[in-house]
Parts: C-alpha cells; sequence; structure tokens
C-alpha cells in the first residue's frame, strides 16, 4: 500500500459550522414572503434558483442572497418592496460577519495530524469570506496549502495534491460533502473520505460509492487520526 503523506480538509460544515447559518438566514427569508408563497414551496424555487445560478455566481453567500432576491422578485411577480430587498442584503452582510464557530474536535485533530502530515484546506465559496473564516479559525497556521476553488472535480484533486503534495496516490481527502469531497477525490486515485454533517445542502448531495477501494465514513472529524493510521 502507497504510505500517506498528505491530507486534504473540506472548509465549511467540516472544520466548522456553515450551514446552520444559511438555514436560519433561509427561515428569515420564509416569513420575508410568507403572504406570498408557502414556505415549502418558496424554499423549492429558491433552491431552483441556486441550482440555476451556480454557474454565474459560484458558491457562498452572495450568489445566495442574489437567488434569494430573484426568487422574491419571482413569487412576488415582480411588486416585493424595496424595503424586503434592503432586508435581504442585509442579511447576506449579517452572513459574511457571523462568527466562526469550529465543530467539535477539530482543532484537536488537525493539531494532531499536521504534525506528521502535509495538511492541504481544499473548500469551496467566496474569496473573502473564506479567507476571512480560515483566519478567524485559528487554523491557518496549521495548514501548508490552501485552495480556494469556484468548483471542486477530478482536475482539482490532481492539481492541489500534485502541487501540495506527492500526487493524489499518497493524499487523502475528507470533508462532509459526497459529490465535491468524496467522489472526485477517489475519481483522482486518492482516499475520499466522508464526514457527514448535520445539516446537508441539496445541491451537494451523492450516493456514496459503496465498494470503492477508497472511499471510507467516519461519524466526526475526531476519528480521522486513528483511521488515518491505519492507512499507513
Amino acid at each position: 500500500m502507497t504510505s500517506l503523506t498528505t491530507i486534504g480538509f473540506d472548509a465549511d460544515d467540516t472544520l466548522w459550522h456553515n450551514e446552520t447559518v444559511f438555514r436560519l438566514t433561509q427561515d428569515r427569508f420564509a416569513d420575508l414572503l410568507r403572504d406570498h408563497a408557502d414556505p415549502d414551496h418558496l424554499m423549492e424555487r429558491l433552491l431552483a434558483a441556486e441550482r440555476r445560478n451556480l454557474g454565474h455566481y459560484g458558491f457562498g453567500v452572495k450568489g445566495f442572497v442574489l437567488s434569494m432576491i430573484e426568487t422574491a422578485i419571482e413569487v412576488t411577480e415582480a411588486r416585493v418592496p424595496a424595503s424586503t430587498i434592503a432586508t435581504l442584503l442585509e442579511a447576506g452582510r449579517e452572513m459574511l460577519r457571523h462568527p466562526v464557530d469550529l465543530l467539535p474536535g477539530v482543532e484537536q485533530t488537525v493539531r494532531a495530524l499536521a504534525a506528521d502530515y502535509t495538511l492541504v484546506m481544499i473548500t469551496k465559496g467566496d474569496l473573502l469570506d473564506q479567507e476571512r473564516k480560515l483566519a478567524e479559525s485559528g487554523l491557518g497556521e496549521l495548514f501548508d496549502g490552501i485552495e480556494i476553488v469556484s468548483e471542486k472535480t477530478r482536475e482539482t484533486y490532481l492539481r492541489a495534491f500534485s502541487q501540495h503534495g506527492e500526487g493524489p496516490e499518497r493524499a487523502l481527502m475528507v470533508g462532509n460533502s459526497m459529490r465535491s469531497d468524496v467522489l472526485p477525490a477517489i475519481e483522482a486515485g486518492a482516499w475520499g473520505v466522508y464526514c457527514p454533517s448535520e445539516l446537508e445542502w441539496a445541491l451537494e448531495a451523492a450516493e456514496p460509492p459503496e465498494g470503492a477501494a477508497r472511499y471510507r465514513r467516519i461519524e466526526t472529524l475526531a476519528d480521522l487520526p486513528a483511521l488515518v493510521a491505519g492507512l499507513r
């Protein structure tokens, strides 16, 4: 077995809470539009807008806010009050100011693995927001490489693990997204470790690659050091 030298970490909902902030804002959005759309229908329309807009706005708070505004215009037939749009814009600014809240066991796990492995953070999202969260997390010094990308594909992992390590064959990627963190990492030749989060964004869901030789699942990030030890 090829020895492991490099570990890639997703950030949002792997290192720190993220989806909870989005859900709270979605609840506020539903309350603002309660006279125009049933909450379940509104969330379906919002998800459809997010799916349409990913190629234009990418991942992150800014694209989310624009999708909320677009959805509000649609469900009100272009009669949404300016005050509602202003409230949504302020909600987005609040999200961008939200303090970083590390998930349980994250700091201990990352510090323990940093002693023996090359660590790379590979995350999607808005560049400024992800840089802010990393700086506020207190984990920045523990990573040997930082990759903030617009999408995570096989080519993303081939490049990242070759640039910051010794290639994907000697690398592992851990994250809460089956679609972005696990499947393309395995396709690139790395280990893909799924660490589920409490909340999952529908656009990141995918079927697990059961039977794949390099697929593993852990319940919390605190389980990662023991898993890694068994892969040496």
